[in-house]
């Protein structure tokens, strides 16, 4: 459970510093050792997929004009939705 709060903790923070546009790589870093926790990749069209520190996929996320979905990356199922609607 921890786990998956600190993936979409870090899932979040990708939505928010990414844009479509660019085309990048990002790694972090454990703040008490130093180590690399994950690595996320975003492609040309916007879709980020984020790898663990031993490689494997954590999840991808693909954003649209509704929101952002992610999708866990073991079984691809919706892990989760960010929407942009505001609450009134």
């Amino acid at each position: 459970m921890a786990r998956t709060l600190d993936v979409l903790t870090v899932l979040i923070a990708l939505t928010t510093l990414t844009t479509e546009a660019s085309a990048q790589s990002r790694t972090f870093f454990d703040g008490t050792t130093g180590k690399v926790t994950a690595r996320s990749v975003t492609g040309s069209n916007g879709a980020v997929t984020l790898y663990g520190a031993d490689g494997k996929v954590i999840s991808r996320e693909a954003t649209s004009r509704s929101g952002t979905t992610v999708y866990d990356g073991a079984s691809g199922r919706v892990a989760g939705k960010v929407t942009n609607e505001r609450r009134q």
